[in-house]
């Protein structure tokens, strides 16, 4: 592996739940293509871009500072995530799935945080 952030388990997860999100968002309504559509995507892809952006940092505080936002991005697609099922965009066992992965994730980036 060439970069660091590879090896990262949080990093590997993030990776496979934001490809998971996309394709979920692909079926979205079309009157949602520029905005919960985009929205959950670009937050899913967030986690994962700032888990890697933060690992190749100067610090480990400045690791520790983009591990927040990888955190607040996961928080922000649990929260789209009720918005879509609420307007009956993705089952409720798509929802429960997402949620609980999300929710394990943002665990497992915030021990990471605390173990640096």
């Amino acid at each position: 592996m060439a970069f660091k952030f590879e090896e990262l388990k949080v990093w590997q997860i993030s990776l496979n739940l934001s490809n998971e999100i996309d394709i979920i968002a692909k079926n979205f309504p079309r009157i949602e293509l520029f905005s919960l559509s985009n929205q959950i995507k670009k937050a899913a892809d967030s986690v994962n871009l700032n888990i890697a952006e933060g690992c190749m940092g100067q610090s480990k505080a400045e690791f520790k500072r983009f591990l927040t936002y990888s955190v607040r991005s996961g928080l922000e697609v649990v929260s789209c995530l009720f918005m879509a099922a609420s307007r009956n965009y993705i089952t409720e066992s798509e929802f429960k799935r997402l949620y609980m992965e999300y929710e394990q994730l943002c665990k497992m980036i915030s021990k990471l945080k605390t173990s640096l």
